[in-house]
């Protein structure tokens, strides 16, 4: 039997929130892009309980038109995870700080010295979504030892003999990506996204979020009917581009009363 540690910053905060009623609201948002600490207090002072913070990369897999536009810009006014990371001391929000990046980047840094960079610059866990649960290993374990929490991810199409080792090997919560694809802001929630959430629901304590497809404060309610919260970020970073950090304010406002509602 494997020791698994304490749930670390990121995750007592999710339970003690859940365990009083509240439904979680995790923003994404394009780390390096001009503005994007204000956007990060912004989302924070209007209810977030906690903030992914993209790292860019030049291949990103998983991301659709909006955070890939938002990341060519970041890249293009200089950001590197380095400067990313430098900047993100100064936040001073008193939510858990994420970040989301690809493993490229971790690879290339090291892995003991990338976690210890994370812990360094306040961020608490760590969201790979192109490492898969096989290859995990050596990443999660220099993240257990800095205390930086790995969230994996939960695909649509895995089978039920899959899921329960993704949420024995997941700290802080639970990633239910809600459809297959790129992400984006859709019309609808698809079916996949609370199917998903309650199958995880089924077999975990562990907090579980849907992220990829919740593009507004109806979805997001949607998605909470059967899941402990939500990630939301391109419908965030969209508004991060078009009209700057107020705006995001306002958005994840909105959403927060909704949840709240």
């Amino acid at each position: 039997m494997t020791d698994v540690p304490e749930p670390g910053v990121m995750e007592r905060e999710f339970r003690a929130k859940r365990a009083a009623g509240r439904k979680l609201l995790v923003p994404y948002i394009t780390g390096g892009f001009p503005g994007w600490q204000d956007a990060v207090r912004a989302a924070a002072a209007a209810g977030a309980d906690a903030i992914e913070i993209g790292i860019p990369f030049s291949d990103p897999v998983m991301d659709g038109p909006i955070i890939q536009q938002a990341s060519q810009l970041a890249l293009e006014a200089g950001a590197t995870p380095v400067s990313i990371l430098d900047d993100a001391r100064a936040l001073d929000v008193s939510i858990p700080l994420a970040v989301m990046t690809y493993y490229n980047t971790v690879h290339h840094a090291g892995l003991e010295r990338f976690a210890a960079q994370l812990v360094g610059a306040g961020i608490v866990a760590a969201i790979v979504p192109d490492l898969p649960l096989e290859e995990a290993g050596p990443w999660c374990a220099a993240a257990d030892a800095a205390g930086v929490e790995t969230v994996m991810l939960a695909a649509p199409t895995a089978p039920d003999s899959r899921l329960p080792r993704i949420v024995a090997r997941s700290r802080g919560f639970v990633y239910s990506v809600g459809l297959l694809g790129v992400t984006g802001e859709r019309a609808q929630l698809a079916g996949t996204a609370t199917e998903l959430a309650a199958r995880l629901k089924a077999i975990t304590d562990v907090p579980v979020l849907v992220g990829v497809g919740v593009s507004n404060a109806a979805q997001a309610v949607q998605a909470t009917q059967v899941a402990d919260g939500v990630v939301m970020g391109a419908s965030v970073v969209r508004r991060l581009l078009e009209a700057g950090p107020d705006d995001v304010g306002l958005y994840i406002d909105e959403v927060r009363r909704a949840l709240d509602a």
